[in-house]
């Protein structure tokens, strides 16, 4: 049920981009037009009055219809409750992973009041402060059972250079896409995931209750053969009577620098693409080329993992004595959902986590290794999401500045309480049920959201078709 749930998601999302592509290509149609053409077809008046009312609702061919709505950034009850709903989205959405994009749009939608385009912007500068900040946070974190960092370097060098291609490919989507097919590809693909990660969370907590019980057996059972033991005294009782930190002694060893390097370069050249595209003409020679280039560089350096853990020489150490040589099929699936990752946070405006999070953890990984690794591979994704907004002029700086440093403090509380609540549980599920928990609220609250404008725009009888890429204008 679970794979089911999955691949009809992805079907969902691949027949609407099969769509945009089949509308963009065709940008030029127009049904009104005549020419030696038009005599060799034969349409009566009513089939030509449906085709041309299907075509305008899905095509305009004399521009685009998206104006920006940014609110001047005055002290009131919008910043006050934005800040508060905001502050919360990130400390929750940075524990399960995810980011907090399902909380952060809605909330710059409703309350502070920017369109909704613009919201997906400064909802990715938030994710992008709270990414920041976790990964600060993990870098000197050790795994909870094995001895190497919490973040799976291995595992990000796999999934973040094809999250990086799928974000742009989600920010041309983003663009083309109208509301109501976003709002749609969001219900499906959320709910899905949310029930998805839930079950799983249900599945860890058995686990969890079983090895808590045998814990418990055995030291009842050392408890009827009590041994003579000194009593700990002098001033490093209290110090050997401590539990093991989780911490590593260096944080300069518990760096991967390799693997680390590696992601920067892609980061850095995926920048650089940008960068230059953004002094080139839309839909030009060299915009095309620009983008395309970014398929060798990402390709290029997930094949490199790729290869070295099909050959056996390099290891998702993260799954410790469950760890087996992957097949080409698994990694071919692995790069696909990453591509999809970055596809849905680019669209939507969201933490490629509410895909990698449920990934991870299917693939075996343990929940506090699964936040940490998402979270980073997302610190570079959505960096690379804001720059091209940036240049896209889709978000006001004050606000978008404003709104990362509240993201960023938030995260840090956020992972604080939740690892000390870990700790003194014993149950690592409950970052798996945040989880879910984020992705079934950004679920309901996007998609109400959506609803919400659907039906205005349906009554305000507003376009509600595809944009063209070529002719935008921010």
């Amino acid at each position: 049920m679970g794979r089911r749930t999955w691949w009809h998601a992805i079907a969902a999302l691949a027949v609407a981009c099969a769509a945009a592509a089949a509308v963009a290509a065709d940008r030029g149609f127009s049904v009104t037009g005549a020419g030696a053409g038009a005599a060799a077809v034969v349409t009566t008046p009513e089939e030509m009055g449906l085709l041309r009312k299907v075509a305008n609702f899905l095509w305009q061919t004399d521009g685009n219809s998206y104006h920006h709505v940014w609110p001047p950034m005055e002290f009131g009850w919008q910043i006050v409750l934005g800040t508060l709903i905001g502050f919360f989205g990130a400390a929750f959405g940075s524990v399960g992973g995810v980011g907090g994009g399902g909380i952060f749009v809605p909330m710059l939608t409703l309350i502070v009041g920017f369109d909704p385009k613009s919201s997906t912007a400064i909802s990715k500068c938030m994710i992008m402060g709270a990414a920041v900040s976790t990964v600060y946070y993990n870098l000197k974190l050790k795994h909870p059972t094995l001895d190497m960092p919490v973040i799976d370097y291995d595992l990000a060098l796999l999934i973040q250079p094809m999250l990086m291609l799928g974000i742009s490919i989600g920010v041309v989507f983003n663009v083309i896409f109208p509301d109501w097919l976003v709002t749609v590809l969001l219900i499906i693909l959320f709910l899905g995931t949310s029930t998805k990660a839930f079950l799983k969370g249900v599945e860890t907590w058995k686990k969890e209750t079983i090895v808590k019980r045998e814990t418990a057996k055995r030291l009842e059972q050392a408890s009827e053969e009590p041994e003579y033991a000194p009593i700990p005294t002098g001033p490093g009782a209290a110090t050997e009577a401590k539990m093991p930190s989780d911490e590593a002694p260096s944080l300069m060893k518990n760096i991967y620098w390799k693997e680390f390097g590696l992601l920067t370069c892609v980061w850095m050249a995926f920048l650089v693409l940008q960068v230059t595209k953004n002094y080139t003409a839309t839909c030009s020679s060299w915009y095309w080329i620009l983008n395309l280039l970014q398929i060798p560089v990402s390709v290029g350096v997930t094949m490199y993992e790729a290869l070295g853990l099909m050959n056996g020489k390099r290891v998702l150490s993260s799954k410790g004595n469950e760890q087996t040589t992957l097949k080409f099929h698994q990694l071919c699936i692995y790069c696909f959902f990453g591509i999809t990752a970055g596809v849905v946070g680019g669209l939507l405006g969201l933490g490629g986590g509410f895909i990698m999070g449920p990934l991870f953890l299917e693939l075996g990984i343990p929940p506090q290794v699964s936040s940490a690794t998402a979270t980073f591979a997302m610190m570079f994704s959505s960096s690379m999401s804001v720059v091209e907004y940036y240049l896209l002029n889709r978000f006001p700086v004050p606000y978008a500045l404003y709104f990362v440093i509240v993201a960023f403090i938030a995260a840090i509380i956020g992972q604080h309480v939740v690892r000390r609540l870990i700790n003194w549980l014993g149950r690592a599920s409950l970052i798996i049920f945040i989880l879910a928990f984020m992705i079934f609220v950004s679920a309901i609250s996007l998609g109400g959201v959506g609803i919400s404008n659907m039906i205005y725009k349906i009554q305000q009888h507003e376009y509600m078709g595809f944009e063209n890429l070529c002719k935008y204008d921010a």
